[in-house]
């Protein structure tokens, strides 16, 4: 008896420095990091405790960590962050993107490797504490918002396009009142040949000191040219969204050539952003950029039902897009992680540094023929494909296509009738309250 008893108590003693000697709580091992904010692009291990990025590093030893998923042949970046979206889901309100246009974002990001979404301009200043509790604080995705200079929001209707309801000061004093909650203001839609729901989102930027996005709306060259908006009314560090769309002059068909005011926009600090949505992304506008030196500077989705059915499918659809147009695949890493962060002054996030927030995403690059439908149906066949393999959201496995983090089944103890509760927990879990 004794002897039994002495040996339980070394057992214990084992486990105990066992547990002592392990120092993270996931390592992600043999992996590609690409990290552009760090200037990583290499193999190396990712260890993460308690939510956060522990250490990125050549060969971190698999004992300590608690669990070791192997990533060999995978490439490792910070969390998508996708800076157009609609997500304001649930409010009843028809054919709106605050309504019924809009998709819970949780079904739609993780399995894209995306961690944050912007919300941009579904909420006006009066609606977006309802969105706050609806939406971004029910969440496990990370969602930000942009506030419509339209106080109702995104209706679809008339009240896009009523300058009374451009309130300035009160969208920046709500802005004011959620900081880095609140990240910019959209002007969207605007259908008339005067520049005030731009020039009102720029005021209220400017009181909150947060950039504008703006979707252009209507075209009139000869009362707002393109080029005006980009090099007179919005300031460095504002973004134009959809700027592949080709609906507002960003390509002359007849020439060939990219507007000139997109490289002077580009010269002042104006940022472009793809928002390809369901009708703002045209291959020979896209194709034609690239080959003339005018990449994005974000890659995004404008993501609501008809965009996610129709040509856009996903972020990492969307990302694919542009790979397979001869960008880098670091370029478009960068695109789709720091460089968005940085847009919305969240610079906390998009990278993979030692204490940051650990949200991950872990990505196949595949090789075959695939089809990509721009916001027309046209199609461009390409040879690259990213698939998302793995997403953890502050150091939790949220996504896991093929079962990665899993335990193989012959090794998990399952609880039949008769056992007691917590005896299935296979090897490797992490027990969290």
């Amino acid at each position: 008896m004794e002897m039994r008893t002495l040996a339980a108590a070394l057992g214990l003693l084992l486990a105990g420095t066992a547990a002592a000697q392990t120092q993270y709580d996931t390592l992600l091992k043999g992996g590609h990091v690409i990290d552009p904010r760090n200037e990583i692009n290499a193999v190396r291990d990712v260890a993460v405790k308690d939510g956060k990025i522990a250490r990125v590093a050549a060969n971190i030893p698999a004992s300590e960590a608690e669990k070791v998923v192997d990533v060999t042949g995978l490439y490792v970046t910070p969390g998508l962050i996708d800076i157009h979206v609609h997500v304001y889901a649930g409010t009843g309100a028809r054919r709106s993107y605050n309504g019924d246009s809009s998709i819970y974002p949780d079904g739609f990001t993780f399995r894209s490797g995306v961690t944050t979404v912007v919300d941009v301009g579904s909420s006006g200043w009066r609606q977006f504490e309802d969105f706050k509790d609806r939406i971004i604080d029910r969440s496990q995705t990370r969602v930000l918002s942009m506030l419509n200079i339209t106080g109702s929001g995104m209706t679809s209707g008339p009240e896009e396009h009523d300058t009374k309801e451009f309130d300035a000061k009160a969208t920046a004093d709500m802005a004011k009142k959620y900081p880095g909650l609140i990240v910019g203001v959209k002007s969207a839609h605007y259908r008339h040949s005067d520049w005030t729901s731009v020039e009102r989102a720029v005021e209220a930027g400017t009181m909150a000191n947060i950039p504008v996005m703006v979707d252009f709306g209507s075209n009139y060259p000869d009362t707002r040219p393109l080029a005006d908006l980009l090099t007179k009314k919005l300031r460095p560090g504002d973004i134009y969204t959809h700027c592949f769309a080709g609906n507002r002059d960003e390509l002359n068909y007849e020439t060939g050539k990219i507007n000139p005011g997109m490289f002077a926009g580009r010269e002042r600090g104006v940022k472009f952003d793809v928002g390809h949505g369901g009708g703002s992304f045209r291959w020979e506008v896209a194709v034609a950029a690239i080959e003339q030196g005018f990449p994005p500077d974000s890659i995004s989705t404008d993501l609501h039902v008809g965009s996610m059915n129709s040509g856009m499918k996903s972020m990492i659809r969307t990302v694919s897009k542009i790979y397979n147009l001869g960008v880098p695949l670091y370029d478009v890493v960068k695109m789709s992680t720091s460089n968005p962060a940085s847009e919305i002054k969240r610079t906390d996030l998009g990278h993979l540094s030692e204490g940051a927030v650990a949200d991950v995403a872990v990505f196949r690059d595949e090789r075959g023929v695939y089809g990509f439908a721009d916001a027309r149906g046209a199609r461009y066949a390409g040879d690259k494909l990213l698939e998302c393999e793995l997403t953890l959201r502050e150091g939790d496995v949220v996504w896991d296509l093929n079962g990665r983090a899993g335990v193989d089944w012959e090794d998990v103890q399952e609880r039949r009738p008769g056992q007691g509760r917590g005896q299935g927990r296979g090897r490797g879990s992490r027990q969290r309250p």
